[in-house]
């Protein structure tokens, strides 16, 4: 490379090689956000076009037939609006339980004077890679009477042990000063959680309400297993539902126009229910954003 000086700040002028791999990065990087975005856009564009095209494979990027019918659909189909509403309720009070419990669980870890707290994280992280198994924990739920309730989408994922080891090394990266300075003020373990801790703690708290409300949102196997009446299905039973139909309709040799018109109807409906399904996580990360890279930073390195 070669050194230029002007203005007073040191510029280093790139060479041939460094030209061509910043070319080769961009095209590279190019390729793959073509990648990546192609499947939402085509979604997007399904949901917005004919289902006709759509099935006969005609439609490929941009909309055919523009027609926003499917969606006016999903909002008349009471089971999708309940499922969209059961999602939204599991989300918020799960997010809401996942964040007091593995705060309550990293800030006593992450304090110097707690005796045992090497077991403690020990047999923590030793669920992490061992657990109960399936029918196990089928039973231990039914004995506790949560099947078919509303308590079975929240509780039995309360704290995720990972969590707590980020958000435990972020509390232990806040200046130990601080605490025995509110000490000395009088000030007891809560209130030093909540005055100081906490406030210091918005970005590594922003990224446990994204990891916990995307674990919440796209719950799916928790729900078919343990839950049998339908009004307490969250969306991804619906959505599965309508994909079960759509394959079965597949299956079918038919002709009759009612049959013909059913296939659209679900075809339509089920890239609208993907849309809406994925929209309100879409939505939040924009303003998590700027605190995600800082938080799991901050949180898995420790001074």
């Amino acid at each position: 490379m070669i050194q230029a000086y002007g203005k007073g700040v040191v510029k280093l002028k790139e060479s041939k090689g460094d030209r061509a791999f910043t070319i080769f990065n961009y095209i590279f990087l190019a390729i793959v956000a073509i990648i990546v975005l192609y499947p939402l856009l085509f979604v997007l564009s399904a949901s917005l076009s004919n289902p006709q095209y759509v099935i006969s494979g005609d439609m490929w990027l941009w909309p055919k037939e523009f027609t926003v019918e499917a969606y006016k659909k999903v909002f008349q189909n009471p089971d999708i609006i309940n499922g969209f509403i059961n999602t939204l309720k599991y989300t918020f009070f799960g997010t809401v339980l996942n964040i007091v419990m593995t705060i309550c669980a990293a800030y006593p870890l992450s304090r110097r004077d707690l005796k045992g707290k090497g077991f403690i994280m020990a047999f923590m992280v030793f669920t992490m890679f061992f657990s109960g198994g399936l029918i196990p924990t089928y039973l231990l739920i039914r004995d506790l009477g949560m099947i078919n309730t509303f308590w079975v989408m929240i509780i039995p994922n309360a704290v995720a042990v990972w969590n707590i080891i980020i958000m435990r090394t972020f509390f232990q990266s806040i200046p130990h000063e601080l605490e025995e300075s509110a000490t000395i003020d009088g000030a007891g373990n809560f209130r030093i959680l909540w005055s100081i801790v906490l406030p210091l703690s918005f970005p590594v708290m922003a990224v446990m309400v994204l990891f916990y409300a995307v674990g919440h949102w796209n719950s799916y196997f928790q729900a078919l297993i343990y839950l049998q009446d339908q009004s307490k299905f969250p969306l991804q039973l619906i959505l599965r539902q309508i994909l079960i139909q759509g394959q079965a309709d597949d299956m079918i040799q038919a002709t009759s126009e009612s049959f013909l018109a059913q296939k659209l109807s679900v075809e339509g409906l089920k890239y609208a229910v993907l849309i809406i399904a994925n929209l309100p996580m879409l939505m939040l990360y924009p303003f998590l954003q700027r605190y995600f890279v800082k938080g799991v930073m901050i949180g898995s390195l420790k001074g």
